[in-house]
């Protein structure tokens, strides 16, 4: 583990550009305590920033490894701040929400899919908040012989139907932005197309949720969950 996040020439370089202390501090440190004490040192806006690196080093790795796909440091560096920038504006979001007195919703499951057309494999993303908009749960998975962009999604809705589920979620707001599965998962019509048996497992879970809907949202609302989708 140390080795990825602080001796690839990569990850060395990632650091450098976003100006934050890791890899030269506690150099004979193992992983667990070299992070504890880099952590206890910086202050709470260094401290978003390395634990964002970490994660994005550890998706780019996945990502090489399944997908024989990784970022420049640059790019990492310009998708870190961006996945904070995004954090920032649904905090803040939120709290104009609540100036307004608006009441909150149940709050949604989002899922996301990404597919690997050359391999045939694909990824899921979902997230699960609370009330307040706080994640509760993300979950990433893989899946083999998935032809298509389209079908990663629906591979991936019945998994954050059944997450949900496994939650013991009596009303539930399930989220996607893949406006033709959204019609499928609430049509009572029986799907007669190629992905139909996932929409039949839907269906059937479905009916051991007490109250539950499916609505589309627009990718630039579905983030989170497509960002774990691509970085698995």
């Amino acid at each position: 583990m140390n080795h990825l996040f602080r001796e690839y020439l990569v990850s060395q370089s990632v650091w450098r550009k976003l100006s934050v202390p890791d890899f030269t501090m506690f150099p004979e440190a193992e992983f667990i305590e070299w992070l504890t004490k880099v952590i206890s040192t910086l202050s709470l806006d260094k401290c978003r920033i390395f634990c964002g690196t970490l994660w994005a080093i550890w998706g780019d790795r996945n990502s090489c490894i399944h997908n024989k796909k990784s970022r420049s440091s640059q790019e990492t560096v310009v998708f870190v701040h961006g996945y904070l920038k995004e954090l920032d504006g649904i905090k803040t979001a939120k709290q104009e929400l609540i100036s307004l007195g608006r009441k909150w919703r149940p709050p949604p499951v989002n899922f996301d899919g990404a597919n690997d057309e050359r391999r045939k494999v694909s990824a899921s993303g979902v997230v699960i908040r609370d009330r307040t908009g706080c994640v509760l749960l993300t979950s990433t998975d893989l899946h083999s012989d998935v032809e298509s962009a389209f079908a990663a999604e629906v591979v991936t809705c019945p998994r954050a139907t059944q997450i949900a589920l496994e939650m013991n979620r009596g009303d539930v707001i399930i989220e996607g932005d893949s406006l033709s599965i959204i019609k499928k998962c609430n049509s009572t019509d029986r799907d007669k197309s190629m992905v139909g048996a996932y929409i039949q497992d839907i269906h059937r879970l479905k009916e051991k949720i007490n109250r539950i809907r499916f609505e589309y949202i627009p990718r630039s609302a579905n983030n989170v969950a497509h960002l774990l989708a691509r970085n698995l």
